[in-house]
């Protein structure tokens, strides 16, 4: 009738036992938990931006450069479609050549134009023109029509970007960007970083324990955006420097080579940072000088192979961020989809490189409109009144509990409470979780919402005994009958930190993290670690009456 299996003793006894050692660093300062003999866990609960401070950034993307990168692909795309130039993936016959005199990107990167010298082949060229637009999704798989917007103009054929795709592409540049930020914070060792949307085109990013906003700042804001480029030699450095740009190339800036501060190469990339699977800073065998090593998918290997195959002894440009930090000549196809790149580099920089190739490209540059830090004044002061809280919500439970159901059973409850909240702080250090101002008020919830399964359990036991049944009948059926509604109010409450925890951020996702760890080690100590403490008592002293 009351029998415990032996296997849910020792479960019970080792989780009580680990959850005392990996809750042990939090109590203790630094400096002993440093000391501590290394196969102790040393970690403790990190504490969020609001208790321990940290840096609060607020970036805007720069929505024009995502609006121009699209537009100079339409751009270049046109050209090659009036010239009847084949492009990668095209098949059937080759169309007419159709002449014009110029073609720009407008200021605002918006707009793009072509004039065409014979007014006859303006219905063909336009046509050529609006097959360049992509489908806009409107929500649902709905298409919306293109991105662009084509009109005629005498000999002038003008592209606008749509209102609709302007939108679009500045939230999926969002998006984007948020990705990368958390990939980039997470490698520096920060937890739980807090990165959301603010608005349309707007980003906060708030770092606890990250007391240089300026790192931060460095390590976010960089585009990081890596292209291969051919160089080009269709005109002398002389010329490109005098403003002879032929079409389809441009001019970048080269700081690492004085001699050469300027590089003309095509701005059709051969493959870009998109297609590197690794990259870090390491050291050349030979010279011992700091480079980034990296490496390619597959198709980004074939691509890089194919071009090099088909261009030996000439230079390629390794572009990051609008700037050439090498420019090596192609001595021999370069098959095995991986290299290095060097370019005057420190340890750190080279280290820092590596680290924002591996996050990837920012899909827009970002601007920073607010930088603060913020101190751990407010946050001790926050720690503090978590604590009184705490002290008090445990003085009222254990009043409560005791005067309810006596030293015996209330004091089982008190004791299977406080193994709750150690099992609590250890599970969040062992998660690496955030325990943030909300976090506190979801843990003096939990305390107080805890003692509700042995209310249930010791109110079912009052009545099983009332109605006549013996002590360890009435122990046995508190127990069964109890837990179907205890399991449901449970169940009921983790649903809710899950949906809160997936659909909120920030404060919202710090207390729905500790109220859901906190609902399941809750079932852990009011169910099983009650019940073996119960029927221990009872077998060893086979009560006639129960002191509830």
């Amino acid at each position: 009738m009351l029998h415990i299996p032996r296997w849910r003793i020792i479960a019970v006894i080792i989780v009580t036992i680990l959850g005392c050692l990996w809750a042990l660093p939090s109590v203790l300062p630094q400096s002993v938990r440093e000391q501590l003999p290394a196969f102790l866990p040393r970690a403790a609960v990190n504490l969020g931006l609001d208790l321990q401070g940290g840096s609060h950034l607020l970036f805007e993307v720069e929505s024009k450069a995502v609006y121009q990168a699209r537009m100079e692909t339409v751009l270049d795309d046109g050209r090659q479609s009036l010239r009847a130039v084949r492009r990668p993936g095209d098949t059937g016959a080759r169309e007419n050549p159709i002449a014009f005199t110029a073609s720009k990107v407008s200021d605002d990167g918006t707009t793009i134009s072509f004039t065409i010298t014979n007014p006859a082949d303006l219905a063909e060229a336009r046509t050529r023109i609006e097959a360049l637009g992509a489908p806009i999704d409107s929500g649902g798989g709905q298409l919306a029509g293109t991105d662009l917007e084509v009109t005629t103009a005498g000999n002038v054929i003008t592209a606008v970007l749509t209102e609709q795709a302007r939108t679009a592409l500045t939230r999926r540049a969002v998006s984007q960007s948020i990705e990368v930020i958390r990939r980039r914070i997470d490698e520096t060792g920060t937890r739980e970083p807090s990165i959301t949307r603010q608005g349309v085109d707007r980003i906060v990013v708030q770092a606890p324990g990250e007391s240089d906003p300026e790192q931060l700042k460095r390590l976010i804001g960089q585009t990081a955006k890596l292209t291969f480029q051919m160089h080009d030699t269709s005109v002398t450095p002389e010329e490109a420097a005098a403003g002879r740009i032929p079409p389809g190339s441009e001019l970048l800036a080269q700081p690492s080579e004085p001699l050469e501060p300027f590089l003309l190469v095509r701005q059709r990339a051969i493959v870009d940072g998109e297609s590197l699977v690794d990259a870090q800073g390491s050291f050349d065998s030979q010279t011992g000088e700091p480079v980034v090593t990296f490496r390619f998918n597959g198709a980004g290997a074939r691509a890089f192979g194919r071009a090099t195959e088909q261009n030996v002894g000439r230079r390629f440009a390794i572009v990051l961020d609008d700037e050439v930090i090498s420019a090596p000549s192609i001595n021999e196809p370069i098959l095995g989809g991986s290299g290095q790149i060097s370019g005057n580099f420190t340890t750190e920089s080279a280290a820092e490189l590596g680290t924002l190739l591996r996050a990837g490209a920012l899909p827009a540059p970002l601007k920073v409109l607010e930088q603060r830090t913020v101190g751990a004044t407010q946050g001790d002061a926050a720690i503090r009144a978590g604590m009184i809280a705490s002290v008090i919500a445990m003085v009222l439970i254990v009043v409560f509990m005791i005067g309810a159901y006596g030293f015996l059973f209330g004091g089982i409850s008190i004791l299977a409470l406080t193994v709750n909240l150690i099992l609590i702080i250890a599970a969040m250090s062992v998660v690496g979780a955030t325990l943030t101002l909300p976090g506190i008020a979801g843990l003096i919830l939990t305390i107080g919402a805890a003692v509700d399964a042995n209310v249930l359990i010791y109110e079912r036991m009052r009545e099983e005994e009332l109605s006549g049944r013996s002590s360890g009948m009435a122990i046995d059926a508190g127990f069964k009958r109890a837990i179907v509604t205890v399991l449901d109010a449970n169940v009921t409450a983790l649903l809710t930190a899950l949906i809160l925890f997936a659909f909120g951020s920030g404060p919202v996702r710090g207390f729905a993290w500790t109220l859901s760890i906190g609902v399941i080690t809750s079932m852990f100590t009011a169910i099983i670690m009650t019940q073996m403490l119960v029927v221990w008592w009872y077998r060893s002293r086979k009560p006639k009456k129960l002191p509830i």
